[in-house]
């Protein structure tokens, strides 16, 4: 749609002049993926098994899924059903490889049973990543962030900050780069990379820096009071306690100020 307005079809455009504010048909990532997906923190998990061996693959697809509480909610059923069927489908193209849509939380809990094993000699190294197709790596306007509605959906700063705190807590790769599916100058992703070695140092890195990479769109998503991602911050605030805060957009009661200035200021 906007390749289309670009070209001149002005008339797709939502409010009638720009395309800042969307199209007239639905978006998949504005109408489905951004409050069924993104505003809770699901998006494309990734991980490598380094060794190349289709057994290490294999132990990581069943260590994913019982990480995983199929009954937590309809988003985990579906991914839980998912990770079970990967390998019937022959979802792996080249490496031994696989994606999977996760929350902050369960990719914290698979990246730690990951190390885990490594730890163990059960598998060989694994290298964490995600798609840029994510909850805060992109600033993507017309993409992942189209459901974003505050008018900050045109600003570059979450992806940046993405990055920036990646690279603070230790990540292995980080990246910061333009396009990425919509074309240069459309988007701006930060991306990233952790090597799982089974050490302590890279435990103490996924407990850190996952959260971070995962809540940082979700606190965005908050803020532009998204309903999902407003629940979600509620949940997370109420489960970290001490250890990480989102705030929330409280808005205040418009009869409560005018009552409060009327008594106060005559």
């Amino acid at each position: 749609m906007k390749a289309m307005y670009d070209a001149g079809v002005k008339e797709i455009s939502k409010n009638g002049y720009d395309e800042k504010d969307g199209f007239i048909w639905p978006s998949y990532v504005e109408d489905i993926m951004g409050p069924m997906l993104f505003d809770y923190g699901y998006g494309p998990f990734r991980w490598v098994c380094l060794s190349g061996k289709p057994e290490d693959l294999d132990a990581t697809d069943q260590a994913a899924m019982d990480c995983i509480d199929p009954n937590r909610r309809f988003q985990d059923r579906d991914n839980w059903v998912w990770i079970r069927d990967a390998k019937k489908n022959k979802m792996v193209v080249g490496t031994q490889a696989r994606i999977l849509y996760q929350d902050a939380e369960g990719r914290t809990r698979i990246a730690l049973k990951f190390n885990e094993m490594v730890r163990e000699g059960k598998i060989g190294p694994v290298m964490l990543g995600r798609d840029h197709h994510d909850v805060s790596g992109t600033d993507s306007p017309f993409r992942e962030t189209s459901n974003i509605k505050d008018g900050s959906n045109v600003m570059a700063d979450m992806a940046t900050q993405c990055f920036a705190g990646n690279a603070a807590r230790g990540m292995s790769l980080c990246a910061l780069h333009n396009g990425g599916g919509v074309g240069i100058g459309k988007s701006i992703n930060g991306g990233f990379g952790l090597v799982l070695d089974g050490s302590e140092r890279i435990d103490e890195i996924i407990k850190s820096a996952m959260m971070w990479d995962v809540m940082g769109g979700v606190a965005r998503r908050n803020w532009a009071r998204n309903e999902n991602a407003l629940s979600t911050s509620v949940e997370y605030n109420k489960n970290y306690a001490g250890q990480g805060h989102i705030t929330i957009p409280y808005v205040a009661d418009d009869a409560l100020v005018d009552e409060v200035v009327s008594k106060f200021v005559k």
